[in-house]
Parts: C-alpha cells; structure tokens; sequence
C-alpha cells in the first residue's frame, strides 16, 4: 500500500530507492572489475524498510546503523559521490577513505557510528537516546540491525536500559533471514533465534511493538509514524519488525548479480529473467513492488519511471568517476586524527 502523504513525497522515496539500487548493483560491477578489495554487504532488496523510516527523521535525530549500511546513509541524504569514494577507500570519501565500507559515518546528518560487529551499534544508540533526552530536545535516536543482533548480549542489555530509562528510540531489526513455513501457513521463522515473533523478545522488555511486512512502503511509512509519535511524547522506546525476503544475491559469501541489473520492465510485466528468480522479480522485490503501486495510482507511468532510472544512472556513473579519480590516502595520514595533539 501505498503511504498517505503527497504525490511529491511518494515520488521521493520511489526514486530514492531507485537510487540505492543502482548504487549498489554500480558497487557489486567495481567489485567484480577487481576495483577494490575486502568484504562488503548491500542493501539491495530492503529498500523498503530503510527509505521510508529514515525519511520521517528530523535532521537533528541520530542514526545507527550496521554493515549493512549503504542503503541508510543514502536514504539520509548522503552524498552518493563522497559515499562511493569512502567504500573504495579514497581521500575524497566521508572519512577521507579510513572508514570505509564497514565503518560510515557521517556527523553533520546525524550517523555518528556504524558498527561492523553484530548489535554493536544497540549500545551506542541507547547512550546516545539517553543523551538527547537529558538535553530536553526530543531527538530520537534510531537504530537499525539485522535479526542475527538479537543472539547477542549487547542487544537485550541496551533495550532493557532504553525501558527502564524510557529514553526515545526506535528499535527497528530488518529480519531478512526469512523462509516461508509450509507448516504454518503465512509464519515464518529465523535461522538465528528459536523464537516465532521477535517482537515478542521486545515487548518481555517494555517495548511497543509492531511487526510489518518489510518491502511494503506504506507499512514501514505507518509503522515508524506511530513509533515517533510515541517515543517523542516520551511513551519510551518501540521495536519494529521488518520481515523481509532475503535478495537472492545474498545468499553467497560476496555479493553477486544473479539475475543481472534490475530490469525495470518487470514494473509493468514485460521483459524476461532467469526462471529460477521469477518470484523474486515478479512479486517479491520490494522496488518493482513500490513502482507498481505508483503506476497503479496514477502517479508515475511508464516513461515517467524510465525517466527517473535514467536521471539516476547518470548520479550513479558521477559518482563513480568522482571515486575513482580520488585518490588514495598517504601512508602518513594513517597517523592522522588518531590522538589529541598535546595542548588542544
């Protein structure tokens, strides 16, 4: 469904979404052309979660994300160009190419950390929660994981202490390790955790809760809504479950494209892929299905989309060429921004 705000709104996310997908397939090519080295995630298949959840944010909120994180820090507004050029470990990059994939941060929008170790980030945003109501500010941080967080420790420390300090944050755990149950029809279950429901683990915490479909916009869009309504009246914190069907190019160890580029003929059901990923491309892939419904309302056609694909190549390939023309960092700036000179 599609959420209930204006036609320019829903544009936005459609193209922002659009955005991450090209990225990211841009960044899988690099890989494979042997551009850069070292592991990397994507978040090709979730953009549906991310988009409209941190599209509801005022820019003074805090945002934490996880390895996974490419798709967050687009979807808050980062520079595509300065984004790429850190993943590809050059000094035109977020953090002059020291961060790289799995380390992004950006201050000025609000994401101070992201954390490579599983649930490392829970923490961080609960402290950082903490912080922003002993300001009175009513910033609320927002902290975004994958369900393999919740086999950790850190996890339930940080969401009991968010309960007991009522501080405002949002938990939202991109369940993406899902498989359909033939045993129980419309259940599914976790590879991780032996729990049904994870927001069951939440609400034992003094979480409220709410469990949605992932790749659905209007869900996440109602979902985190009522979760900054709460939170920002001092409600305490909330959990948001996204089930999401895993992209079948996650499955390997790296990244791949097993179905090549996204073919945006699928929206409108022309076009063919491979047999073995019908499915995915015809009605799980949370894009095509975001685009569908604003076909159906009127509000993009068929040309209008192409448009809008076509606008976001040419970011895409800028993007790319800003990267690639950075160079890389001196050795000596290893040294850098690593210690407090004396005196200051």
């Amino acid at each position: 469904m599609l959420p209930d705000v204006s036609a320019e709104r829903l544009v936005a996310i459609g193209r922002r979404m659009l955005l991450i997908r090209r990225f990211e397939e841009r960044l899988i090519t690099l890989f494979q052309d042997k551009v850069f080295v070292g592991h990397y995630h994507v978040y090709i298949g979730q953009e549906a979660t991310g988009v409209p959840a941190i599209a509801q944010l005022r820019p003074d909120d805090f945002l934490f994300s996880t390895h996974r994180n490419h798709g967050h820090n687009l979807a808050r507004g980062v520079d595509p160009k300065m984004l790429l050029a850190e993943i590809l470990g050059r000094v035109g990059g977020m953090s002059r190419g020291k961060a790289g994939t799995l380390h992004l941060s950006d201050p000025q929008r609000g994401i101070f950390h992201t954390s490579a170790v599983v649930g490392g980030s829970m923490p961080l945003a609960t402290g950082a929660a903490l912080a922003g109501k002993q300001l009175g500010k009513q910033q609320v941080s927002v902290c975004l994981f994958g369900d393999g967080a919740l086999e950790e420790g850190a996890a339930y420390e940080a969401m009991n202490l968010a309960s007991l300090w009522k501080v405002p944050i949002i938990f939202i755990c991109e369940n993406n390790c899902l498989e359909a149950r033939e045993d129980i029809p419309g259940a599914w279950h976790t590879t991780c955790l032996t729990t049904q429901r994870l927001i069951d683990i939440a609400a034992a915490l003094g979480h409220s809760t709410a469990a949605i479909d992932g790749g659905d916009v209007g869900a996440m869009w109602s979902a985190m809504s009522q979760a900054l309504d709460r939170v920002r009246g001092g409600e305490g914190p909330c959990f948001i479950e996204a089930a999401t069907i895993r992209w079948p190019g996650n499955f390997g160890l790296w990244p791949e494209l097993p179905m090549g580029l996204t073919n945006l003929a699928w929206v409108w059901g022309a076009g063919e892929g491979p047999a073995a990923y019908e499915g995915w491309f015809r009605e799980q892939d949370p894009l095509l299905r975001y685009l569908r419904e604003l076909q159906a309302a009127g509000i993009a056609d068929r040309d209008t989309i192409l448009a809008w694909d076509e606008a976001v190549r040419k970011e895409v390939d800028a993007a790319a060429q800003f990267a690639l023309g950075s160079p890389s960092p001196e050795p000596a700036e290893a040294r850098r921004h690593v210690f407090v000179e004396a005196g200051r």
